[in-house]
């Protein structure tokens, strides 16, 4: 199984790289979360050999916990979000855009370049590489990825505990059957994302 390296951090020629992912675009509840992740250039190597960051979907949700702490003791990182009202407003590429000028604003220490996971340059104030699945090829991008989706999912289960009847903390707020019966048997909550399209049509109907 491959793994996540530094090789496009090296071959940037930078020693101040930040990568950057988000999680919860798809869901239809709950905000969309942005993290960006910087290794100290000095331990690159020890990173990669010692820490084992993969990308989050590959990994249990008992090692992306595990791996959130490490990952915070030793990296500059900022977790942003954008809310569901922003997703509403500007659309949930907007809102990804949004969340990461926060999360780069966030930093403590100035990057030099940002590797960003996908296809869509968010227009940050500091030069971009996209990377096609940058999660499972960059060791930053990865490690962004795992803030990224425990940081919402602990938000999702937060929410779940006032409103039990959708299965957030099981879901992520995504579109799973729980989730459906929960809309049908109890209706939308100011959680969920009134401009998707399966959200829009629940509204329609009544």
């Amino acid at each position: 199984m491959t793994v996540p390296t530094f090789d496009l951090e090296r071959a940037s020629n930078f020693s101040a790289v930040v990568g950057i992912d988000e999680a919860g675009c798809g869901p239809w509840a709950g905000p969309v979360v942005v993290a960006a992740v910087m290794f100290p250039f000095p331990h690159w190597g020890m990173i990669e050999k010692n820490l084992k960051i993969n990308d989050s979907k590959k990994l249990s949700a008992q090692k992306r916990e595990d791996l959130f702490e490490k990952i915070c003791d030793i990296a500059y990182f900022s977790i942003a979000e954008a809310s569901i009202e922003e997703i509403d407003t500007h659309n949930i590429v907007g809102a990804v855009r949004l969340a990461t000028y926060r999360a780069i604003e966030g930093l403590s220490q100035s990057p030099e370049l940002a590797l960003i996971d996908g296809i869509r340059n968010p227009q940050i104030c500091i030069p971009t590489q996209m990377v096609v699945r940058g999660d499972a090829k960059s060791c930053s991008i990865a490690a962004a990825s795992i803030l990224a989706k425990v940081t919402r999912d602990r938000i999702m289960e937060k929410l779940a505990k006032d409103f039990p009847f959708y299965g957030w903390e099981k879901n992520a707020g995504y579109g799973t059957k729980h989730h459906q019966i929960g809309l049908a048997s109890h209706g939308i909550t100011m959680h969920h994302r009134r401009s998707y399209a399966p959200i829009r049509k629940i509204i329609s109907d009544f």
